[in-house]
């Protein structure tokens, strides 16, 4: 049976209004034709690695895919897919390969150059990933190039629950769009997730990556509840806030990151509900460029 009598059939399942299709992603290299319009090049990344910490465990993965956009966040066309893996200086956990299907054989004798992912690199006025809080911490230790990019994260910087998703994983948001595709390698992450931003998003019509260019550059500032009260923790961590402790330059402190205008809002609660008086905390402006950086 060829592709179109498939689709038929899933057609008429579809209409009945008692199925619902998932068709499996067929990655494609134009998805608008050209019209002219000024374009810039973004780079989608995605590690795959021997465990969660990026000072201890290693990168076994790395896929990055280039594609064209425009200033209005249209994705006009997907580039040519780099693929490495890499043997780690340490067994790959059972675990990690459970998920992954990467094996200790599949990566034996294989490196990563680093030269090579700099030039693949190099043309990108943005890098994206599927959760950059992770891939970029593993990715700047390996190359320094990713030091100098702005980032953006396709998980947290798209209001996916306004829309009507009830997760964030890149397989949940894949199968809300309507596909289904070879999770957990990376190659296949970033395929999907190009896809995903390239749709419309179903209540407010806006293109994802649009939304995410938005977010994306909109300046945030990082709030350091430095010497907070021990008991006062539940009521920090129920408005968002995040321990950082040991292994970065940042106060070992709870810390929460707002937009530009609830700056002053969140530094008069702390004031009022947490220390009860006036304090000087540390702050600090994020960009893009540093954002989602062990740096800051």
């Amino acid at each position: 049976m060829d592709s179109a009598e498939l689709e038929r059939l899933a057609a008429r399942l579809e209409k009945s209004g008692r199925y619902r299709v998932l068709r499996k992603l067929q990655p494609r290299r134009t998805l608008i034709e050209p019209d002219g319009s000024r374009t810039r090049q973004g780079l989608f990344v995605d590690v795959e690695t021997t465990g969660l910490d990026p000072q201890s465990d290693e990168i076994i993965e790395l896929a990055m895919v280039p594609f064209t956009y425009g200033l209005d966040g249209r994705i006009f066309a997907v580039g040519e897919v780099f693929r490495a893996l890499r043997e780690p200086s340490k067994p790959i956990p059972p675990e990690v390969t459970a998920i992954t299907g990467i094996t200790n054989e599949m990566v034996a004798g294989q490196a990563i150059d680093p030269a090579e992912v700099t030039r693949c690199a190099a043309p990108a006025a943005i890098v994206v990933a599927h959760n950059a809080a992770f891939d970029r911490r593993f990715l700047e230790r390996f190359c320094e190039t990713f030091n100098t990019k702005p980032w953006a994260c396709s998980m947290t910087e798209v209001d996916w629950a306004s829309e009507g998703f009830e997760g964030v994983k890149l397989p949940y948001l894949a199968t809300g769009a309507g596909f289904f595709y070879d999770k957990h390698r990376a190659e296949q992450d970033c395929l999907a997730a190009i896809e995903l931003l390239s749709r419309p998003l179903p209540r407010s019509g806006q293109l994802a990556f649009a939304k995410l260019l938005e977010h994306a550059r909109r300046p945030t500032w990082r709030i350091w509840a430095v010497n907070s009260p021990f008991d006062l923790k539940e009521i920090l961590k129920a408005r968002g806030y995040r321990w950082n402790g040991e292994g970065t330059a940042s106060p070992k402190a709870w810390y929460i990151d707002v937009a530009d205008a609830d700056r002053e809002a969140e530094l008069n609660f702390l004031q009022a509900e947490i220390y009860r008086g006036e304090i000087h905390l540390p702050v600090r402006r994020i960009e893009a460029h540093d954002r989602f950086s062990d740096r800051i």
